[in-house]
């Protein structure tokens, strides 16, 4: 069985994220979601809209995620990828090689954004 792990904010969901995770979902057989915690998001200079439990619920309920854990910080990567016996982990390809010291460990891929939208976009667009 291959398991991937990836890891967001996942804040005001959207098909861009949908088609992400699905993505993710087709390189293993089982799809980690890291969900970025209230409190990480702050020290990221991050503000979400829904609080983590109402974003973690959003994300258990899309077909393609099979177990969805807490984001608390960015250096529980590497003790999630041994503590799941991750083979790949995914990130966006705006992280571009920041994850690459995680190669000793498992498969590290970025793939690109849906270059039309992003939880930025929308939250700007709505201030028309």
């Amino acid at each position: 069985m291959k398991t991937v792990l990836t890891y967001g904010t996942f804040d005001l969901l959207h098909y861009g994220h949908i088609e992400f995770l699905k993505k993710a979902k087709q390189m293993g057989d089982f799809l980690v979601v890291g969900v970025s915690n209230d409190k990480f998001n702050e020290q990221k200079g991050k503000k979400a809209y829904f609080p983590y439990e109402k974003r973690k619920a959003m994300i258990e309920a899309i077909r393609y995620v099979d177990l969805v854990i807490e984001q608390t910080s960015f250096e529980q990567k590497r003790e999630d990828i041994i503590k799941y016996n991750v083979d790949i982990l995914v990130s966006s390809e705006d992280w571009l090689g920041q994850y690459d010291y995680l190669r000793e460990l498992c498969e590290v891929i970025y793939l690109p954004r849906t270059p039309e939208i992003s939880t930025t976009k929308i939250k700007e667009d709505l201030k028309l």
